[in-house]
């Protein structure tokens, strides 16, 4: 409800407003004390992006004058090319409100045996007037705000098209590089001191006065920029992400506004320029990581931030300049602390968008961008929202000695989920000393290229689904084709498919060995004998009749419907961290994991399904397979723990039928593991019919 003056008054509502999300405020109250004014001061936030708008200053006065319910509508203006309501409504509402009050008060004023009277002919016929015009103008209000004030700024979106030419990419090479490599540390991460602009504490482990000089023995001498792009083209990528500065604060570029670069080392190349023409020659997409945090610079997140925010503006300048066509700005920093930005997410967005309208930016430049960035994670199923999962090869973004690198089984499903799910892939190398990879790593990126040599039809230009992303494995499609990778089958047990609205007009395999498929009460299943189906996916294409992408996405469920656990506890997590708690195995998420301490032998992970609820099946996800030897399945009893299932080593995928249970919790208790136990999910079902 609107707040009135002291004048006689009733509940009026309030018309919609605009909230604030930048200031936090609300555009609406403008309120005035004793009697009303026609045009009380205008709105602080006049004329800025609020909420995907374009808004100017908004607001309606409701006031009871005299028994009159009076609302002036004032200072209605929309961006600078709409209809400014005040010069259409003003003249009409000034003259029959000027008009209104010369009778009705010249009727009354001092005449006390009047002030119950009935109203004049003449003055409900201009009150009458009065609201009708008031009415016009709320209309034109709302309408122009529903059609047009609604638009956000054009540079706040890239042309559809562009997003869509970057989705059909899929898979790219993202590269951590700078001086920091000659130690072996975390980019950035790993320089001590205090890391201005963030709420949290921490520091790393290599003094300011070392990090900050590496720069002068940075010579690179074996950096070459057209091996680079051709490792990222034998892998299958199709675009190329190089960080051009990190939080470090050092440039890897050739900038004009810094020393800190790299042509102030003795390698004194520009290793983002020669990068640039190297993709171009071998037809990849190229874009640049940039982080707005500067943790080297004397001015970031200072009281002289301000003079800060003229250099990075100034480096965002030169970098879409000088390396254009770039096919993404990748920031890293802006979103937080926001209150330290002020307007320059805006401007950021428009100085790139106005130099290269294509350019595809991301959700860390403190708009929301284009597309999304889940971290060292797969993201969630998701086709309405572009995303792209950043993902090491390795544990660490930038070079590290001895670093574990992924196994080809791992790089090729985390590929095949991300894509399932409708989401890119960017997948990080870190560079050595001397500008070379790690043997290791670039073969197994050579790996990635010759299964997509044989199988990219079916992860190019696909979207995910329609069947979602599981433990069972992932799916992808295009045209009149679904294109199955099943990377767990359950056990000695058919693969089950729900029922489609579309008739599959045929089935078989695109991996070795045949798949027949017949019909069920479910749907229908596929089965394909054991040694037929491949280690890392099974590829099965199933052909519909129709656009498969038409489909609503539906979930497979190897063994019937999960029972839904609500907590997790267990006997020993990694270093007593949160990522790792025994939680992680139970949220359905296929990149987290409960680990134990290394040098874990023996452990349980108890799993609370919070009622009493019968248990009949169990299926248990191993990050690292073969670590758990033998196992046991436990429910409590008066005395403890009464065992149900006695196991050995687990197999991938396999459903572990269990004598069916009516229990609250039960435990999977490791008795004997060659190395810390480390599962990627537990899931629970109910007993199979039949």
């Amino acid at each position: 409800m609107c707040r009135t003056d002291s004048s006689p008054t009733t509940a009026i509502p309030c018309l919609p407003y605009h909230w604030h999300t930048k200031c936090g405020t609300s555009s609406r109250g403008h309120e005035s004390q004793g009697r009303p004014r026609p045009y009380p001061g205008p709105c602080e936030e006049k004329n800025t992006w609020h909420n995907g708008a374009i808004c100017g200053t908004s607001s309606l006065l409701v006031r009871r004058w005299d028994k009159l319910s009076w609302a002036v509508l004032f200072n209605q203006r929309d961006s600078e090319d709409g209809i400014d309501l005040c010069s259409l409504i003003d003249p009409l509402l000034h003259q029959a409100a000027d008009r209104y009050m010369h009778v009705s008060m010249s009727t009354r004023r001092d005449v006390p045996a009047l002030k119950g009277r009935a109203k004049t002919k003449e003055e409900s016929s201009m009150k009458s007037v009065v609201l009708a015009i008031l009415a016009l103008g709320v209309c034109l209000l709302l309408s122009t705000h529903s059609t047009r004030g609604s638009e956000p700024p054009p540079y706040t979106k890239v042309d559809p098209e562009a997003m869509s030419h970057w989705r059909a990419r899929k898979f790219g090479l993202f590269i951590h590089w700078g001086p920091n490599c000659q130690k072996g540390g975390e980019i950035g991460w790993s320089r001590q001191g205090p890391r201005r602009g963030r709420s949290k504490e921490g520091t790393g482990t290599i003094p300011m006065e070392i990090y900050d000089n590496l720069y002068k023995t940075f010579n690179p001498t074996l950096f070459d920029a057209q091996e680079w792009a051709q490792i990222a083209k034998d892998a299958g990528m199709k675009y190329m992400v190089f960080t051009s500065k990190h939080h470090d604060g050092f440039s890897m570029f050739d900038s004009a506004v810094t020393e800190y670069d790299i042509m102030s080392t003795p390698f004194q190349r520009d290793v983002v320029k020669e990068l640039s023409e190297a993709c171009k020659e071998k037809n990849l997409q190229f874009g640049v990581y940039y982080s707005p945090r500067d943790w080297y610079h004397a001015d970031f997140a200072t009281e002289r931030h301000d003079a800060y925010l003229s250099f990075y503006m100034a480096q965002l300048k030169e970098l879409v300049t000088n390396y254009k066509p770039l096919m993404v700005l990748w920031f890293d920093g802006l979103d937080s602390p926001r209150e330290l930005w002020k307007d320059v997410p805006e401007r950021s967005f428009e100085l790139l968008r106005n130099a290269q309208p294509d350019i595809i930016l991301n959700n860390r430049g403190g708009l929301p961008g284009d597309y999304d960035t889940p971290e060292q994670h797969i993201g969630g199923f998701n086709r309405t929202r572009p995303w792209e999962t950043c993902m090491t090869i390795a544990n660490q973004w930038s070079w590290k000695p001895n670093d574990q690198t992924k196994s080809i089984k791992q790089c090729i499903q985390t590929l095949l989920r991300v894509v399932g799910g409708d989401g890119n892939l960017l997948f990080n190398l870190g560079p050595r000393p001397d500008g070379t990879f790690e043997p290791e790593q670039v073969a197994r990126l050579r790996e990635m290229g010759q299964w997509l040599q044989q199988y990219g039809n079916t992860v190019y230009g696909t979207r995910g689904g329609p069947f979602k992303p599981g433990t069972w494995g992932a799916s992808t499609c295009q045209d009149n084709k679904i294109f199955l990778f099943i990377m767990n089958w359950p056990g000695d047990m058919d693969f089950p498919l729900p029922v489609l609205p579309m008739e599959i007009e045929a089935c078989r395999a695109l991996t070795s060995g045949d798949v027949t498929m017949k019909e069920t009460a479910e749907g229908v299943s596929l089965s394909m004998k054991p040694e037929d189906r491949d280690p890392v996916a099974t590829v099965v294409e199933l052909t519909v009749a129709g656009d498969a992408f038409q489909i609503d996405p539906v979930d497979i469920h190897l063994f019937g419907q999960p029972l839904a656990v609500r907590d997790a506890t267990a006997s020993n997590v990694f270093q007593n961290r949160e990522e790792y708690c025994a939680k992680k195995a139970i949220d359905r998420q296929d990149s987290t994991r409960w680990a134990t301490d290394s040098g874990t032998h023996e452990a349980w992970i108890e799993l609370d399904l919070g009622k009493e609820t019968t248990v009949g099946a169990a299926q248990v996800r191993e990050a690292f397979a073969g670590r758990v030897q033998s196992f046991l399945w436990e429910v409590p009893d008066a005395e403890g723990w009464k065992t149900i299932h006695k196991g050995n080593a687990l197999a991938e995928g396999d459903i572990i039928p269990l004598k069916p249970v009516t229990t609250r919790k039960i435990r999977f208790h490791i008795t004997q593991a060659t190395e810390g136990p480390t599962l990627w999910e537990i899931i629970l079902y109910p007993p199979k019919e039949n």
